[in-house]
């Protein structure tokens, strides 16, 4: 990916900062400064599923060699960003309101479906930091994501509304879109770490694989989160090491009198030299269950589960400036202590391999290839191969 598209992405994904730079349109508004940005993006998609294991929380799909196709964006939705700057009483002062305009029918009709998944401030200054007051992107493996390659594509279809899952649950858990406040610390000679105070969740009784399923925005308790991160760059090499956390009481459901606190942390490193990308993260944690934090971390006897998962990839720019990459990663759930039910996830795990064209600075071409595979705890699989065409163009 050239250097315009990545910054691009930083910018329409993350926006964790309105101060920094987007590929946007710019206009100047008196005392502020208005920056347009965003993407488009739509990608067609064939897949064939195998296998009729009953995997409550799995990703590859069952169905006897059931052959899909569709049509719609991949994991970036797309994205119209429009914010703005100033500088008053010593204080950077932004602001970003983003939406999401879905690229398929959906579940909508034909006016297909929309997120509203940005909208907050932001003040701070460069001698001490920032604070960030609204709704974006979670702390907690957001650079994961980033990080992910599939990013541009589609990875694993299905599942998050008007987006896909990308590599969200074989390898890495969906950092969400969150109401917050947040500390950042200004960048000192590439160490930065954030701290944030986030909208939790509640814990909520259900009768799948014997789960307590996070189904309730706005619980009772706030999460807490916070990541730390060293950006260097020596010679021809540049690259980043992150750690980041989250921890939240669990209330609702059967485990509201005992307020059992769910948690989970990361670390995760991406080394880049001559062309070569090498990218490595792993998570674990208790109650924080798989795919979406929280979402079957516990029974329904309110006993939590340990889950972990990581994924691992390699990236090459050809002479064509095609990007190539290869990518595995797996998320894992074990059974509560005492638990015995056999339909919950135990595993999904899935192989990428992708081609990255940039036809120009702003637009790329991609073709993927990956491999889901979901085991129950009895050791039942389905699997799901599936193949996407499409592009992707930022402004």
């Amino acid at each position: 990916m050239n250097k315009n598209i990545k910054l691009a992405v930083a910018g329409a994904v993350l926006a964790l900062s309105a101060t920094a730079a987007n590929a946007g349109i710019i206009i100047p508004a008196g005392e502020w400064t208005i920056d347009i940005g965003g993407n488009v993006n739509s990608f067609f998609s064939q897949s064939r599923a195998r296998g009729n294991a009953n995997v409550y929380g799995g990703i590859a799909g069952g169905g006897n060699s059931a052959s899909v196709n569709s049509q719609g964006t991949g994991l970036l939705p797309n994205f119209l960003s429009v914010s703005g700057s100033t500088r008053q009483n010593d204080l950077d002062v932004t602001w970003l309101i983003s939406i999401q305009p879905g690229g398929d029918v959906g579940s909508a009709g034909q006016y297909g479906t929309q997120n509203n998944r940005q909208a907050y401030l932001t003040f701070g200054d460069k001698s001490w930091g920032s604070v960030k007051l609204g709704k974006d992107l979670g702390v907690f493996a957001s650079d994961a994501i980033l990080n992910d390659m599939t990013l541009l594509g589609v990875g694993a279809g299905a599942g998050l509304g008007n987006a896909t899952y990308g590599r969200i649950g074989t390898g890495f858990q969906y950092a969400d879109w969150k109401s917050q406040v947040a500390y950042t610390t200004p960048n000192m000679n590439g160490f930065q770490a954030t701290i944030a105070l986030t909208q939790g969740w509640n814990a909520t009784a259900t009768t799948n694989a014997g789960s307590l399923s996070t189904s309730q925005r706005g619980g009772s308790n706030p999460a807490y989160e916070g990541k730390a991160s060293y950006s260097f760059a020596a010679n021809d090499v540049t690259g980043k090491v992150w750690v980041s956390g989250i921890g939240q009481k669990i209330g609702g459901g059967t485990v509201a009198t005992d307020d059992p606190v769910a948690y989970a942390a990361d670390i995760g490193a991406n080394v880049n030299f001559a062309g070569l990308g090498l990218t490595g993260y792993y998570y674990s944690g208790q109650g924080i269950g798989s795919t979406f934090q929280f979402l079957d971390g516990y029974s329904s006897a309110g006993k939590a589960r340990d889950s972990d998962g990581g994924y691992v990839q390699a990236t090459y720019v050809l002479p064509t400036k095609t990007k190539a990459g290869l990518s595995w990663g797996q998320s894992n759930l074990d059974r509560a202590s005492g638990e015995s039910n056999t339909t919950l996830v135990k595993t999904n795990e899935m192989w990428t391999a992708g081609l990255y064209h940039p036809l120009t600075k702003h637009l790329n071409l991609v073709g993927e290839y990956s491999h889901i595979k979901s085991e129950n705890q009895a050791g039942a699989e389905n699997k799901t191969n599936s193949v996407s065409l499409g592009g992707i163009i930022f402004f």
